[in-house]
C-alpha cells in the first residue's frame, strides 16, 4: 500500500516539475518529512538521488539541443562539488542521526524553502523577461559572469545547502544565474541550472548513500512516479497558467519552510 502512495507522490512532484521547472527537492523533501513521517535526513539523501535521476533526463535533452554551456556549468561545479564533499565530511564526522545534526538540517531546509518561495514568485513575476536569443559573436561574452569569482562562490554556497537540504539547486540556482550572466537567454540559464545539479545532487546522493541515509526502496517508488509525472507536465506547460502555479507554489513553499524553522 505504501508503494503505491509514493509512486502518487512521485507523479505528483514529477508534474509540477515539468510544468514549472522548480526544483523537486523543493516538493519531496518536506513532503516524505510531513506526510509520511520520514527522517530528515534519510528524507535529504533520497531525495538527492532521486534529483540526480530526473534532472539527468533534462540535461541530456538541453545538451542534444545545444541549450547547455558548460562553461557556466563547470564554473558552479568548481564551488559547488568540493563544498559538497566538505559537508559530507562534516556530516560523516558528527552523524547524521545525531539529534543536534538533524535539528540543523531541518531549521536550514525551513529557511532553503523560504528563499526557494521568494525566488519562485521572483521569477512568476519577472515571466520570461530578457533576451530570448543571443548572437554567435556575442555567446562568449553572455557567458562571462560579472566577476570570475562570483559562480564558484555562489556555487559552493548551494553546495552546501543542497548537501544539507536537497534543496537549492532549482529556483535558487535559476534565480543566481540571472543575476551573475544578465545576458544570458532564461532558457540557457535554465538548462545550466539543471546541468550543474547532476554532478552535484549525484555527489552529494552518493556521500549520503555512504552515510546510510539513502532509501532504495523509496527511491524506487518515487522514480516510477516521477518519471511519467515529468513526461505529462512538459506536455502540459503550454495549456497551463505557469505564473499562477508558480505563485501558489511559492506560498506552499513559505507556509512548509516557517513550519520547518518553527520545529
Amino acid at each position: 500500500m505504501h508503494e503505491i502512495v509514493f509512486v502518487f507522490a512521485g507523479f505528483f512532484v514529477g508534474l509540477i516539475v515539468g510544468l514549472t521547472g522548480v526544483g523537486g527537492g523543493s516538493l519531496m523533501t518536506p513532503i516524505l518529512i510531513f506526510f509520511f513521517g520520514i527522517k530528515p535526513y534519510m528524507a535529504v539523501g533520497t531525495d538527492l538521488l532521486f534529483a540526480a535521476v530526473t534532472k539527468a533526463g533534462g540535461t541530456i535533452k538541453a545538451s542534444r539541443s545545444g541549450q547547455v554551456d558548460w562553461p557556466v556549468v563547470f564554473s558552479l561545479c568548481a564551488g559547488s562539488v568540493p563544498a559538497s564533499l566538505a559537508t559530507l565530511y562534516v556530516l560523516n564526522t558528527l552523524g547524521t542521526a545525531n539529534p543536534a545534526v538533524q535539528a540543523v538540517m531541518t531549521t536550514t531546509l525551513g529557511f532553503a524553502l523560504l528563499l526557494t518561495a521568494a525566488a519562485t514568485l521572483y521569477k512568476a513575476v519577472r515571466g520570461r523577461a530578457g533576451p530570448s536569443h543571443i548572437a554567435a559573436a556575442t555567446q562568449v561574452q553572455a557567458t562571462k559572469p560579472l566577476h570570475w569569482s562570483l559562480p564558484p562562490l555562489f556555487g559552493a554556497v548551494i553546495g552546501t545547502l543542497v548537501t544539507l537540504t536537497s534543496v537549492g539547486a532549482g529556483a535558487i540556482g535559476v534565480t543566481v544565474l540571472m543575476i551573475l550572466y544578465p545576458m544570458l537567454p532564461l532558457r540557457r540559464i535554465v538548462a545550466a541550472d539543471i546541468a550543474y545539479a547532476v554532478p552535484l545532487t549525484l555527489v552529494a546522493g552518493l556521500g549520503h548513500a555512504s552515510l546510510g541515509s539513502v532509501d532504495w526502496h523509496l527511491l524506487a517508488s518515487l522514480l516510477a512516479g516521477s518519471l511519467p509525472g515529468i513526461w505529462i507536465g512538459s506536455h502540459l506547460i503550454s495549456r497551463t497558467p505557469e505564473r499562477a502555479i508558480r505563485g501558489l507554489l511559492s506560498l506552499l513553499l513559505a507556509y512548509a519552510g516557517l513550519k520547518l524553522i518553527a520545529i
